[in-house]
Formats: C-alpha cells, sequence, structure tokens
C-alpha cells in the first residue's frame, strides 16, 4: 500500500495516486503552487485515514473489525438470553474486552476449554462456556456479516462421559405435578409444559400469546438457543395453557415450587432440565425417529441428539422380528448336498 504525489507536466496537473492490494485510486489537482498545496495535505489526510482505518480493519472497503465483547453486547440486545446468563459472565470475564471477533476469539475460547478442564471442570460445564462463544461467532457470520468465515464450526462440544440422565416415566411426571398445589398455578403449568414439549425454562418463560398457532407451540429464533425458528406441537390438553401467557412466573418461584414437590415424591434428585430429557425419552417410546427429536428439542446436529441414542435401541430387537426368516433356505439347501 502506498499514497504518492507526483506532477505531470503535460496536463498541468498534480496527481496523488493510492494503492492498495493491486487496486489504484487517483485524484488530480490543478497545476501551480496551491494545486501543489492540496495535493500533498490531501495526501498527508488519506495517510492518517488509512493507517486509522487498517487499526480497525477498515482499509478498501473491509468491515470494521469488532470485538467478542461488541458482539456479546449484541447478542444480549437482540436475544433472550436468560437462560445462559449463567455461562455468559465467566465467559465474557475470561475473554476480556480486547479479544477481537474471529480466529483470535476461537483460540481464546479453546485455551478457555483447557484451562476450565485443568480446574476439573465438568465436560457440561465448559460445553455451556464455548457455546456462548460459538453462538456468538455463529450470529456474527450468519446474521451481522461481521466475519468472513463460519469460525464457530471450529469450535467442538465433546459430550461428556459420565454425563447424567434421568428420565421420568408418565407415572413419575403425574406424582410430581399431583405434588404441587392448584395455587402454584402458573409454576404448575410451567413445570407440565417442560415435560410435553421439552421447551427450556427460558423459552417457556419467554412465550407470549404470538407464539401459538394452532396447537403449535412456534418460537423466534431470538428466544431460542441456537437462534432457529422451532414449532413444537402440544398435546391437546395442554393447549388450554397456553390461554393466559405470558406466564406470571419467576425462575426462582418455578425453583421453589419444583424443589417442593420432587421433595413431596421423595426424588431430590431431580432437576428442573430432566423434564426435557423425559420428553426426549417419551417421544423415542412414542416411536418417533432421532431426526425428529432433534428437531422437536432444537438441537444443532444429531451429534448433540445422540446423547439420547440408547433409548432409540429398545425397538432394535422388534425390527428383527419384522425382517424375513431364511434360515429354512439354508436347511433346504443342506438337505439337498446329502
Amino acid at each position: 500500500m502506498g499514497i504518492t504525489v507526483r506532477y505531470r507536466k503535460s496536463r498541468d496537473k498534480w496527481i496523488v495516486t493510492e494503492t492498495h492490494h493491486g487496486q489504484r485510486h487517483q485524484r488530480t489537482f490543478k497545476g501551480g503552487r496551491e494545486g501543489e498545496k492540496q495535493a500533498r495535505e490531501y495526501a498527508a489526510a488519506r495517510e492518517v485515514a488509512v493507517n486509522e482505518a487498517a487499526f480497525h480493519g477498515e482499509v478498501m472497503g473491509r468491515q470494521p473489525r469488532r470485538t467478542f465483547l461488541e458482539g456479546v453486547e449484541r447478542w444480549i440486545d437482540e436475544y433472550d438470553v436468560s437462560s445462559q446468563v449463567k455461562a455468559i459472565r465467566p465467559v465474557v470475564a475470561y475473554m476480556g474486552p480486547d479479544v477481537m471477533l474471529g480466529i483470535e476469539a476461537v483460540d481464546k475460547a479453546r485455551q478457555m476449554a483447557r484451562d476450565l478442564r485443568k480446574q476439573g471442570r465438568k465436560q457440561s460445564t465448559i460445553n455451556n462456556h464455548i457455546q456462548v462463544v460459538k453462538r456468538v461467532l455463529n450470529l456474527a457470520y450468519r446474521e451481522w456479516e461481521w466475519i468472513q468465515q463460519p469460525l464457530g464450526d471450529k469450535l467442538k462440544k465433546p459430550n461428556p462421559k459420565n454425563e447424567r440422565h434421568v428420565y421420568l416415566t408418565e407415572g413419575d411426571l403425574r406424582r410430581l405435578l399431583q405434588a404441587i398445589p392448584d395455587s402454584r398455578g402458573d409454576d404448575k403449568k410451567v413445570i407440565a409444559l417442560a415435560a410435553v414439549t421439552g421447551l427450556r425454562q427460558g423459552e417457556l418463560l419467554s412465550l407470549e400469546p404470538s407464539n401459538v398457532h394452532g396447537g403449535r407451540i412456534v418460537l423466534r429464533p431470538d428466544q431460542t438457543k441456537n437462534g432457529k425458528v422451532r414449532v413444537v406441537p402440544v398435546p391437546e390438553d395442554a393447549q388450554l395453557w397456553l390461554q393466559e401467557l405470558p406466564f406470571d412466573s419467576k425462575r426462582h418461584t418455578i425453583r421453589v415450587t419444583f424443589e417442593s414437590a420432587r421433595a413431596a415424591i421423595g426424588r431430590d434428585d431431580l432437576r428442573f432440565h430432566d423434564l426435557r430429557h423425559s420428553y426426549a425419552s417419551l417421544l423415542a417410546q412414542a416411536g418417533e425417529s432421532m431426526t425428529r427429536v432433534r428437531d422437536l428439542l432444537g438441537h444443532s446436529s444429531l451429534l448433540v441428539t445422540s446423547r439420547y441414542s440408547h433409548i432409540f435401541d429398545s425397538g432394535l430387537d422388534d425390527i428383527g422380528k419384522r425382517l424375513p426368516q431364511l434360515s429354512a433356505a439354508f436347511c433346504d439347501q443342506t438337505a439337498t448336498r446329502h
């Protein structure tokens, strides 16, 4: 890159030429001392502007470079991140205010994962932290056009080796709900809907009347964890619970209600998120495919849904029974040889 000033005698013009990556831009000024003065002042101003633009990543039409923190702030401003606040705060503290969106953020996130692993943190916790960085990078690429590559794909989230799986049967769910007094109305509805829709607590609390369409819940991109529209059918008897949205419940009231109910049925091991796992289990038992479960849960890929793969194994024996029985053919062949 360079900026030159020269006088072309044949045209009696001062010419300022600016080149960058093979591209050339020129501006001409009248001959004489006044023209020379204007040309050199312009060249000096362009020199300052180009250097400043280069610092911010704006040279020759490039997008300005943004920091990871700017991405987080825009994400929070445009989306409902209430369910991820617990992970966002430590991630922002670790990444700091100066890490740029791009490969620098990817490298920093990988280092964060290594440090968390050294601290003995669970893989699920590490994955939650990594998901924050992935989400910002994905938005920066797909929606905001702040970066030119899908760098979020470079960050992997290994499935936890000792991931906790607790599934409630239909009977368990009935006992849990029966232990919640009707006076805890909206809390009870939220807990019940979590079991029959698989929605996350934050998604349920963000529901509005506009999310309900003909017996289905349609979540907007700003309401979901992966930033994609999700359509979830609602059982007919549960559709009545959606008539007075939004729910007048808070996270702390739901926690108190849920913990009281689990204690009442002697299941202090239960967590609210187990309702989502139970939904996946009920879908598998109903014969739904893994891809359908992926879509209903809003997973980013089948790899995430594969944590439930053992649930789908229950029907393998039935498949075997429905396949043709060919052993008789071997018996006939044996008899012929003899």
